[in-house]
């Protein structure tokens, strides 16, 4: 269908929308989300935990963030957020800033050990992960290095992906920051 308007350019006009075609929207909560976690672009230059909480769920009143957090969960569907927002939101952590803590205490410990790197871009809304570089070659050569995540499923909140080739291992739960120290040789060990 086209619609004539009086000259010799003639301007279609689409036909009305079937269901098969009809715009995608997106629901406002989670557009909101979406905007609640999103990060300046300067974060990927990060080195710790500390320098990309930057996002509103890291500034916002505390209540506030776990009221939308509610809210975009409330259908079931998992949404994009950091470890320490899970476990906040089942009450296993008494606060955002503990969560924190247990970031910044691990920032603490192997940024002084050789070896570690922070990697910043992790999923979205995640707090970023430590890899242990020299695990990256081994003896057989090129792989995935040791990895070091914060998780909310369990309440050490420190997994280590061992190096690896091909399909990843099952993360090792650690038992907190003395874990961590305590296994710190066995994690750095090449293989």
């Amino acid at each position: 269908m086209t619609v004539d308007i009086g000259r010799e350019i003639s301007i279609p006009v689409p036909g009305p929308r079937t269901v098969a075609h009809q715009p995608f929207l997106e629901p406002l909560g989670g557009l909101e989300w979406s905007q609640a976690i999103e990060l300046p672009r300067d974060a990927a230059m990060a080195t710790r935990p500390a320098e990309i909480r930057r996002a509103w769920i890291h500034r916002a009143p505390e209540s506030e963030v776990l009221a939308l957090y509610h809210a975009v969960t409330a259908s079931g569907e998992p949404i994009a957020s950091p470890w320490w927002l899970r476990a906040l939101a089942d009450g296993r952590l008494e606060s955002r800033a503990d969560g924190f803590r247990v970031e910044d205490r691990i920032a603490q410990l192997l940024a002084r050990r050789p070896g570690w790197e922070y990697v910043p871009w992790a999923a979205d809304a995640e707090s970023g992960y430590w890899e242990f570089m020299p695990s990256e070659g081994g003896r057989s050569g090129h792989r995935m290095p040791t990895t070091l995540l914060n998780t909310s499923r369990h309440a050490g909140w420190i997994d280590v992906l061992p190096a690896h080739s091909g399909t990843t291992p099952q993360p090792v739960a650690v038992a907190g920051l003395a874990g961590l120290r305590s296994r710190l040789g066995e994690f750095e060990a090449v293989r």
